[in-house]
């Protein structure tokens, strides 16, 4: 088995950055959009102790297409605010099957190294992402001509190999991604895992994740669960029927990518609370919030007050269900933001601008956790 180890350790060590020592710049009123991180002023510090909010770490997938050098580690700007504003850390790319698991016998892990110690240092839970998925798949996986035992024994190897390296170092897993369609029914076409291994090998890949590291969260996520539908309710039948059988499912995840181009979906902590009910952690685990915005303009405030609205209403969902202890924004800042390569005609969706100065979205976001915890010990 090969192991790719492509980032130095002296790139590796520029990326430590504690938020104790996270320069502090000028003090800027928060109303002024002026670019600064203080201390005090963060969204970590904000959040109440028994609530982690997070960020993806920008980098693969899209970013590889891009002008510029990969976000981490090499923005040392991004970094700052990466270590300052938040409690936890989501691979945007970098622990997919296509990024981690490149070839049959051979693992990049630096990159997911990197991020990992990075949290370390600067006191940061780890979210996984993901282990079981229909796409980002390598062609190796996809176009193979495998046997079901073999397929088997690909998963299982790639699970317990990944999940493995990182026990006790990643909190909670997303071990199945988008396993349903809309209207929820199973992927059984272009999932290769249900497809050539039946619906059974959902709880496979849970019981292997537990075996590699037993302390680890294990969760499902999926997009367009926000509300009570039927995929949503696809997702409440299932989890039962697995749990009954021993599969241990700790938890269920709602990714949350919404556009202003539709209403905000009003039941968002009437589902949560169900999954709550059923005795599951919840999180929101990829929230941003896109908007129509012409190439070459800028939104209105009128769209920005919109947004701002939405980051506020989901984060106030998360915190009124007991359960619900992780708030994960997809990126933090427009520029290195996936939503305009994919959403063409769409974009701002983060909750700051490309120079890192703070959009209307943070401060609802910071002003909502703030009132979440008053009183009360801050992280």
């Amino acid at each position: 088995m090969k192991v790719h180890h492509s980032i130095a350790a002296a790139v590796l060590a520029s990326a430590m950055i504690l938020p104790t020592a996270v320069p502090a710049f000028a003090a800027q009123d928060h109303r002024s959009q002026a670019p600064g991180i203080e201390k005090q002023d963060t969204l970590r510090r904000a959040a109440p102790r028994d609530l982690k909010i997070g960020t993806a770490v920008a980098g693969g997938g899209h970013h590889e297409t891009q002008p510029y050098p990969a976000p981490f580690p090499n923005d040392k700007e991004y970094l700052q605010h990466l270590a300052a504003e938040f409690s936890s850390v989501s691979p945007e790319n970098q622990l997919k099957w296509e990024y981690v698991h490149p070839e049959r016998n051979t693992y990049r892990f630096a990159e997911m190294d990197a991020i990992v110690e990075f949290a370390q240092q600067n006191k940061q839970v780890v979210r996984g992402h993901t282990l079981f998925w229909h796409s980002q798949n390598p062609a190796w996986l996809e176009e193979g001509d495998f046997s079901k035992e073999e397929l088997r024994a690909i998963l299982k190897e790639h699970i317990q190999t990944v999940v493995g390296r990182y026990a006790g170092r990643i909190q909670q897993w997303d071990v199945a991604n988008e396993i349903f369609n809309d209207n929820g029914t199973l992927r059984t076409t272009d999932n290769i895992w249900i497809r050539e291994l039946g619906p059974e090998i959902i709880g496979d890949a849970f019981r292997w994740a537990h075996e590699a590291d037993p302390k680890a969260k294990l969760f499902f996520n999926d997009y367009g669960v926000e509300g009570i539908n039927a995929k949503s309710n696809a997702y409440i039948k299932l989890i039962p029927q697995l749990q009954a059988q021993g599969v241990p499912v700790d938890g269920f995840a709602i990714q949350g990518h919404l556009s202003t181009r539709y209403g905000f979906p009003g039941d968002l902590q009437a589902n949560l609370q169900r999954f709550d009910d059923l005795g599951l952690e919840t999180a929101i685990t990829e929230i941003d919030v896109r908007m129509d915005v012409a190439a070459g303009t800028q939104p209105t405030a009128g769209q920005l007050a919109q947004q701002a609205t939405y980051y506020q209403r989901a984060l106030q969902a998360c915190v009124s269900v007991d359960e619900c202890n992780s708030f994960t924004i997809w990126g933090f800042t427009d520029k290195y933001s996936w939503v305009p390569v994919f959403f063409s005609g769409e974009g701002e969706a983060t909750v700051m601008w490309n120079d890192f100065t703070r959009k209307p979205a943070y401060y609802a976001l910071q002003d909502t956790l703030e009132q979440a915890s008053p009183g009360r010990g801050n992280r």
